[in-house]
């Protein structure tokens, strides 16, 4: 019967290897060789083991016969050798126990799953992870495959999982979302490879597997984010445009309705930017409720602007949700604490209809933004549709006034830059300056970007104020002050210069012609100007690119669908949208967002600049964060450039802008 057995007793092993009992008693206590112990005490060791140990220990076959040499001398000399290769044996499995000790340590303890199955998918071994992630012991899920956990149908996933085994022979980072025997969900990533006999048939699987729930979840909500107004949670812009993109591409009908509320700075300045907010929460859920039993959508676009999307509605039905809107604004009473309450409230609505009034998304919303103002102008508390009358259109005064007034600032040279600078957050040294453009009107007037680029870029005229901009800041690179200097220029560019093929020829040729150092310029594209065409973007920065210059992707994080193309663009930096950045101290949920941001930029090899950067304890989140330059009114204010505070010189600490 002892024959039959995997291990012999110490008696059997000391006979089988003809030593004294105590010799094995003390191999094992030095270690040299290792016994296992049963549950009463007793000593165990692997029958193959001392087989292979006896084998070794046999005398070798005798040497020549050397009459010079006496036969106690050679039997002496035989014993010697096999004392030593018993001896090396001894030291060679030692090794190995020690190693397979080693391994299953490293094994039990690992936090992945580690596991292995038969040739059907069925466990035949799991570590101790599994509890974990299944809820059950290993002993309990042998036998068992991964798909009877399976949330969805098991045939699909199991389908899918075994297609790619087939196919590629492994698969790296599956995802599949499971339920743990306590009913938790768990999404998990396996990886797995195929096991072949010597025939190459499959004889299993053997993989690990890693709980990524948290990351699952941080990802969805990124993404609810970057679709979802974090005020109101309603759907924002980004989710109105691929509403309307979807419903274009069907071929179908309906209305928009823009909703601006009357005089709502009012109601900023005289109660406050807390009661604001609250104002705003309280009319996204009276528009919701209002629309409840309907196929509408509700919207917040930003500021006090809200959307509302009537998919097959046309003018009457749209003019009428919108009455019915501006009747439930007005009835609406807000309370206001300490005040009473606030009441009468109204509200602008302007309609437009599709394909009718906009064969494309952008045009769309041009015109109901148009038909909104027209409500204003109108008198405010009213519908208006969109009217194709061009003398009736608010917008045509506005772009009359810019387009001589533009055109006088080109032809008098009456464009001024500006800088502020991007500052090395670990030490507040301002490393480089982003320079922004500014005009001065007829009344000497200064005037921000925000009053005149987006007219700008629809008259065709952005085009000359990016040229004229990047002119100025070589002419001003070209002088003694700046010549050697390792800082950077940031100037950004606009949407409508970048995607014109005869724009480009033109800046290419300028900057050729420029006895400058090139790598000192970083070009900044928004967001919304690179996804609006990604190849046109990414070739336009492959050419500049092979000139020297550097490129900033600007406005980081206002569209989702970027991180997924973020890959494609060949940029330097990445500018964190301020309004993620401003809130950092407060909002948990901006803190994700950045968090998430940095990690996607770190592992890209990309560089951060947080915008925006108004106090220390933003800038101490940043740090932690491993953001690596901020900018805004922490450090410094915009001054004119290139009369501007010099770069690389340390800002002091502490100060304020």
């Amino acid at each position: 019967m002892a024959q039959d057995l995997p291990e012999y007793t110490i008696q059997e092993a000391a006979a089988r290897l003809g030593i004294p009992l105590q010799k094995l008693r003390r191999w094992d206590a030095q270690g040299v060789l290792v016994a296992r112990r049963t549950d009463g005490g007793h000593r165990r060791y692997s029958r193959e083991i001392i087989d292979g140990l006896a084998r070794s220990a046999a005398v070798p076959a005798p040497e020549k016969h050397d009459p010079a040499k006496p036969e106690n001398g050679k039997v002496e000399d035989q014993l010697a050798a096999a004392r030593r290769t018993l001896k090396e044996k001894r030291r060679i499995i030692q090794l190995l126990l020690e190693s397979e000790s080693r391994y299953r340590d490293l094994v039990e303890t690992s936090h992945d799953l580690i596991w292995t199955t038969d040739a059907l998918g069925r466990f035949t071994y799991l570590n101790n992870a599994c509890v974990e992630l299944f809820g059950l012991r290993p002993r309990d899920l042998l036998g068992r495959c991964f798909f009877d956990f399976e949330a969805r149908p098991q045939h699909v996933s199991n389908r899918r999982f075994l297609s790619a085994l087939r196919k590629n022979g492994e698969v790296k980072n599956y995802l599949t979302h499971l339920i743990s025997t306590d009913g938790t969900d768990r999404w998990v990533g396996i990886n797995a490879r195929v096991s072949h006999d010597e025939e190459g048939r499959i004889v299993g699987l053997r993989g690990t597997a890693r709980n990524v729930t948290e990351q699952h979840d941080a990802a969805l909500e990124i993404e609810r984010l970057a679709t979802h107004d974090g005020l109101t949670g309603l759907p924002n812009r980004v989710s109105l445009q691929k509403a309307l993109e979807a419903a274009f591409a069907d071929g179908e009908k309906g209305s928009v309705a823009l909703l601006d509320v009357d005089h709502f700075k009012y109601i900023n300045d005289n109660f406050g930017h807390r009661a604001g907010d609250q104002l705003l929460v309280a009319i996204g859920g009276l528009l919701k409720d209002m629309v409840k039993e309907e196929n509408v959508q509700v919207y917040r676009l930003g500021g006090d602007e809200f959307a509302l999307h009537l998919p097959d509605a046309l003018r009457g039905d749209a003019s009428h949700i919108g009455e019915r809107a501006l009747t439930a604004l007005r009835h609406y009473k807000f309370p206001v604490p300490g005040q009473g309450c606030l009441s009468t409230l109204t509200g602008s609505i302007g309609v437009a209809t599709y394909p009718f009034h906009g064969a494309d998304v952008a045009t769309l919303l041009s015109n109901v933004d148009i038909a909104m103002y027209q409500a204003k102008d109108n008198g405010r508390n009213r519908v208006r549709l969109h009217d194709h009358n061009p003398d009736d259109l608010r917008g045509t005064h506005k772009r009359v006034h810019w387009a001589r007034e533009l055109r006088e600032v080109l032809h008098e040279n009456r464009v001024m830059l500006c800088s502020q600078p991007v500052v090395r957050l670990t030490d507040r040294t301002a490393v480089h300056q982003e320079i922004l453009v500014r005009i001065i009107d007829r009344n000497g007037s200064m005037v921000l970007p925000g009053q005149f680029i987006e007219v700008a870029e629809s008259l065709g005229m952005a085009q000359e104020i990016d040229l004229r901009v990047v002119s100025n800041v070589i002419d001003v690179l070209q002088g003694p002050e700046f010549r050697g200097r390792k800082s950077r220029f940031f100037v950004n560019l606009s949407r409508t210069s970048i995607s014109d093929p005869h724009w480009v020829r033109r800046f290419h040729n300028m900057l050729a012609a420029a006895p400058i150092d090139h790598s000192q310029l970083v070009f900044e594209i928004t967001e919304t100007a690179a996804m609006s065409s990604v190849d046109v973007t990414q070739e336009f920065i492959a050419q500049m690119k092979a000139m020297g210059c550097r490129f900033a992707l600007d406005d980081f994080g206002a569209g989702f669908s970027s991180f997924y193309f973020l890959k494609r663009f060949d940029v330097d930096y990445l500018k964190i949208d301020g309004s993620f950045v401003r809130d950092l101290a407060t909002d948990n949920a901006s803190r994700l967002f950045v968090r998430a941001l940095c990690d996607v930029a770190r592992g890209l090899n990309k560089q951060v600049i947080a915008e925006w950067v108004e106090d220390q304890a933003v800038m101490d989140i940043l740090v932690e964060m491993g953001v690596q330059y901020g900018q805004g009114f922490l450090f410094a204010r915009p001054q004119p450039f290139p009369a501007a505070v010099p770069v690389e010189l340390p800002l002091q600490a502490g100060r304020r802008a």
